[in-house]
């Protein structure tokens, strides 16, 4: 796949019929989430003109079925809590990802003509 000048790569393990070269689509999501959330927590700390040097989120999801029936969140930081708390709740509002996941947007499918090739 190609996003902006990047290449990614998305592959299964080879008990679901893949090769294992690059992360499963599951777990890009998760990471989407992560990177996102992470993102978000470190703009609310800068706004405050607060450095968090070693932030940390991690994403844990849970199957249900073909989806995720729930996902966790967790931020870690040697901050105080208290105001780690307080980033959190924040970023909430800044994270683009996790604010898609909390309210479904319309998803739409389309067939479309493949672009024509260069000369």
């Amino acid at each position: 796949m190609s996003v902006r000048q990047f290449e990614l790569l998305a592959d299964e393990p080879p008990g679901a019929g893949g090769t294992d070269t690059g992360p499963t689509p599951t777990e890009l999501l998760l990471c989407s989430l992560a990177s996102c959330f992470a993102m978000a927590v470190a703009h609310a700390a800068r706004t405050r003109e607060l450095e968090l040097c070693d932030l940390a989120v991690h994403v844990e999801g849970e199957y249900d079925g073909a989806r995720f029936g729930r996902l966790r969140v967790e931020v870690q930081s040697s901050h105080p809590r208290d105001e780690l708390d307080d980033l959190v709740h924040a970023a909430r509002r800044y994270c683009y990802i996790s604010n898609t996941l909390a309210r479904s947007p319309e998803l739409e499918y389309a067939v479309t003509e493949p672009p024509a090739p260069h000369a």
